[in-house]
């Protein structure tokens, strides 16, 4: 009886199949594996302070603007604190090694850029910048930190560059992502429970236009049965599985003879990545 395929070996056979048409949804777990808080989880900004969530709207905005700017320069101050971890570079290199071609992001931190990936679509805009709410000019967010960061030489008020509550999402960048998953050879969920919308309609979009779906996250996704493949483990735990993915998927690349042919009809094979010797107790 042979014995069922590792997920990184599995993982490595879907990349390879793909031939570069990758897209990889990545959510709040890629996030908080760099110390950052996510927002819906018990332990979340949402659930800390109902208040935060208020800040975080275009009600804020209009009628509170003084803690809105508040709220958004603590915010902006404490990425200074976390940087990109392995998983943001290890997706930035199978980008320069052509095994991905879109990363898609739920998150507004830009560790991705930081990383080195390119053409990041940040469906919930970003907190690298800020922009003039009146003439729409750009700055990086380190001058909204300033005394007088809050306002445009226009006399505008400066505001983060992230999707409040009340706006929708970019329209340029969510038809971008759309036609991203509508093409996937493969599309790559990681760090995302699912469970919100528009976003994570686009891994459906995906699987039904013919991708395999693999959804890397610690708890179940509502996508799970679509899935053919899932890893129930925390980003850390993953790339540590991961780590020397990248060229095992090149060398299979190289010979397209090894490869078998892409499970059809919806088969699922769910797998955990084996646990592994900490390096340190240092938290990551």
């Amino acid at each position: 009886m042979s014995r069922a395929p590792s997920p990184t070996a599995e993982l490595a056979r879907l990349l390879a199949a793909a031939e570069g048409g990758a897209t990889v949804f990545t959510g709040a777990g890629m996030s908080t594996e760099s110390g950052l808080p996510d927002f819906r989880s018990n332990g979340g900004l949402w659930k800390q302070s109902r208040r935060f969530e208020e800040l975080a709207s275009v009600d804020a905005l209009e009628n509170a603007y003084d803690e809105h700017v508040e709220f958004y320069r603590w915010r902006i101050a404490m990425l200074d604190g976390h940087t990109p971890h392995d998983g943001h570079r290890i997706l930035a290199d199978w980008q320069r090694r052509g095994l991905v071609d879109t990363i898609v992001t739920q998150n507004v931190d830009g560790f991705h850029t930081r990383a080195g990936a390119t053409g990041v679509l940040e469906l919930h805009g970003t907190l690298a910048t800020v922009r003039c709410d009146r003439c729409g000019a750009e700055q990086p967010a380190r001058a909204f930190l300033d005394a007088n960061g809050t306002r445009c030489a226009c006399g505008g008020k400066r505001r983060p560059g992230v999707v409040l509550f009340g706006e929708a999402l970019p329209a340029a960048v969510l038809e971008t992502a759309w036609q991203a998953a509508r093409r996937a050879r493969l599309f790559v969920v990681l760090g995302s429970s699912l469970l919100v919308s528009p976003a994570n309609l686009l891994p459906q979009a995906a699987a039904d236009a013919g991708a395999p779906l693999v959804i890397v996250n610690h708890d179940p996704t509502p996508l799970d049965g679509a899935a053919a493949l899932v890893i129930s483990a925390r980003i850390a735990r993953w790339t540590r599985c991961c780590a020397d993915l990248s060229s095992a998927a090149c060398l299979r690349r190289r010979q397209p003879h090894w490869l078998e042919p892409a499970t059809a009809g919806g088969s699922r094979l769910e797998v955990s990545c084996p646990r592994q010797p900490k390096k340190s107790s240092r938290p990551l």
